[in-house]
């Protein structure tokens, strides 16, 4: 009956070890959308109120796990009976992420900045509508950007059985979330450390100038944060028409993989967002009538 039991005990740490081994294997592949998935969210969840940073934060945390919860069984049984479908979802949602991306650049050059009476209104009068807009605009982003994460990991283990391919995924998934929402939350909360530590040495010495220089440091990396991301959105979708569509993986071959992937991200966000704005302006003159 001991026996028994210890070799279950042995089946099961031989089993993870299998799943460690290739949860790092996964974890490397997917490496490269998950600092683009960093990017991107961190960007996100900066410009509220201090009291407001974490509590939305978690909000988008929150929707992370339930996306990753959505996707996870999903995607392994597509992969199982459907895999064309998976092909068909990342499309769309390299579409979604090209027009994101693009509409932040178009917003930024063509839209007339607000005076500071008009976002002090703003954000006085919708507020809460504006934060839950983000949250929403944030999981959207998220959920896309966990479905590669899910089907790079995926693709990765392909060839292991179906026990290992579930505990690698979910471990990957849980990584992807709890790494890059815990960072985010260190850099939403540095000027609040900085402060801390000015406080906490009555602003003289060492420990002061790491609090000014924790203070001077976060709306930089906020604006630095606010363009990696809108370039890793516009790649990621560029990444996902290049890899998933055959016509796009041979087309100009001479080009760097990273300046094709940005011009197709570039174009579909353009092509994107010039039907998104064709749409609303139809429904507009049907509203206005």
């Amino acid at each position: 009956m001991a026996s028994g039991f210890f070799a279950i005990l042995d089946d099961i740490a031989a089993l993870m070890d299998d799943v460690a081994v290739t949860a790092k294997i996964a974890t490397k592949k997917t490496a490269g959308i998950l600092g683009d998935d960093l990017a991107v969210n961190a960007e996100k969840a900066t410009g509220f109120l201090s009291s407001r940073e974490l509590p939305v934060l978690w909000a988008i945390t929150k929707g992370s796990f339930i996306n990753k919860i959505i996707i996870v069984p999903i995607a392994l049984l597509l992969n199982a009976f459907f895999p064309a479908a998976i092909k068909i979802i990342l499309i769309l949602g390299g579409l979604y992420l090209a027009y994101e991306g693009v509409e932040k650049i178009i917003e930024y050059f063509f839209h007339r900045k607000k005076e500071g009476h008009e976002v002090v209104k703003e954000i006085k009068q919708d507020g809460k509508d504006a934060e839950k807009a983000k949250v929403k605009s944030a999981v959207m982003t998220d959920f896309i950007l966990s479905i590669e994460i899910v089907i790079i990991a995926l693709g990765s283990v392909l060839e292991q059985n179906l026990t290992i391919q579930i505990l690698t995924v979910c471990v990957v998934a849980l990584l992807a979330t709890v790494g890059v929402y815990g960072i985010v939350a260190l850099i939403v909360r540095m000027d609040d450390a900085g402060y801390k530590l000015i406080k906490s040495a009555d602003d003289k010495g060492i420990l002061a100038g790491i609090g000014h220089l924790l203070v001077k440091s976060l709306p930089v990396i906020i604006r630095i944060l606010a363009v990696v991301g809108t370039i890793a959105l516009i790649l990621v979708s560029g990444g996902i028409f290049v890899h998933n569509i055959e016509f796009f993986h041979h087309l100009l071959p001479s080009l760097p993989t990273i300046i094709k992937e940005l011009i197709f991200g570039l174009v579909a966000g353009l092509v994107a967002v010039g039907l998104a704005t064709a749409v609303k302006s139809i429904f507009n003159l049907k509203s206005s009538h």
